[in-house]
């Protein structure tokens, strides 16, 4: 990552460097992939001598840049619906999935060790349940030693596609969710303290002892963060593993998805993680600049071809051979070179 997090701290962008960066491409938005494409890059730029330079800002920030067409690309785990793709001249595909977790800082509790369902979870995010020895986390995990202590909850304050994730799921889980607060990159959160991109929420996790918040996977582990187990739409306890990731996303039928807007939370199997997502990238139909259109495509291909293993290592899950076929046939049909 420390490619990509120096360009992005020291705020290089292709207009203002020298020639060595002429042919960086340009993108922002979701900070959930950032993991796995900031190592892309790193590879890409040794293959290639091409640069990515991409912001880590939030989904929310990602479509309002490539709306404003001040980058190549905008990313997001929040797909948009094909009408909206439509009024705004778009294309969208997805280029990895994940998964998103539940995180805490328990004192003494270790990964993996608790366990929520949804409406325990949406329960907690309402301001209902405020105490960790609250008889419905005690009821999920009879054997951790679980404080008498006030609950700390964490979520996004930035317009996110993990929030919309989050929020779609706990949704389905909770039809108090649903008609209170219901489902958005941003949404009118009843509790909880702010931060900024899966980077804030889990600094803040780390750092605050009796919170809770929700992070994508890759974040958790690199962190070292407290994840938890949920309890799936089948009514099994599961942990975030890469089988269970692909568990969920074996559900989608991307082929029949206009504009490939699939939601893969919540979804059927015992093996199942309830908020399993992919990240999607935005791109013109018909760019200001053809040429840096080209070289993002060219790196999109070359991540989908070479970037399987790197993905892995992180916990994402490549998109099947399948789905990038079709993907390369909607940029052969709509992005005009």
């Amino acid at each position: 990552m420390n490619f990509l997090k120096t360009m992005v701290a020291a705020g290089l962008v292709a207009a203002s460097t020298t020639a060595a960066f002429a042919a960086d491409i340009t993108g922002a938005g979701a900070t959930f992939p950032f993991p796995i494409y900031s190592k892309w890059a790193d590879a890409y730029k040794k293959e290639t001598g091409n640069g990515l330079n991409y912001q880590s800002i939030g989904s929310g920030g990602g479509i309002k840049q490539i709306q404003a067409k001040t980058v190549t690309f905008g990313a997001s785990d929040a797909p948009l619906k094909a009408e909206q793709l439509e009024k705004d001249g778009l294309v969208q595909w997805p280029m990895v999935m994940g998964a998103i977790v539940p995180v805490v800082n328990i004192e003494g509790v270790k990964p993996g060790e608790m366990v929520f369902d949804g409406e325990t979870l949406a329960n907690v995010y309402l301001g209902k349940i405020t105490k960790w020895d609250d008889a419905a986390i005690k009821k999920l995990n009879p054997n951790v030693k679980l404080p008498s202590e006030a609950i700390t909850v964490v979520r996004r304050s930035d317009g996110s596609g993990t929030t919309f994730n989050f929020t779609n799921y706990l949704s389905k889980a909770s039809a108090d969710w649903k008609s209170k607060v219901g489902e958005g990159t941003a949404v009118e959160w009843p509790v909880g303290v702010g931060a900024k991109g899966n980077e804030g929420v889990s600094g803040n996790i780390s750092q605050t002892k009796n919170s809770i918040g929700y992070v994508e996977y890759a974040y958790a582990k690199q962190n070292k963060l407290t994840y938890t187990g949920l309890v799936n739409k089948a009514g099994k306890p599961v942990q975030p593993t890469v089988e269970a990731f692909q568990a969920a996303a074996s559900n989608a039928d991307w082929a029949k998805a206009p504009g490939y807007y699939v939601i893969l939370t919540d979804q059927p199997g015992d093996k199942s993680w309830p908020i399993t997502a992919a990240t999607f990238i935005l791109m013109h139909k018909s760019a200001t600049d053809k040429a840096a259109s080209q070289e993002a495509i060219k790196f999109f291909r070359w991540a989908f071809k070479s970037g399987g293993k790197a993905a892995e290592e992180l916990d994402y899950i490549p998109m099947p051979d399948s789905v990038v076929q079709l993907i390369e046939k909607t940029w052969a049909a709509e992005i005009k070179s």
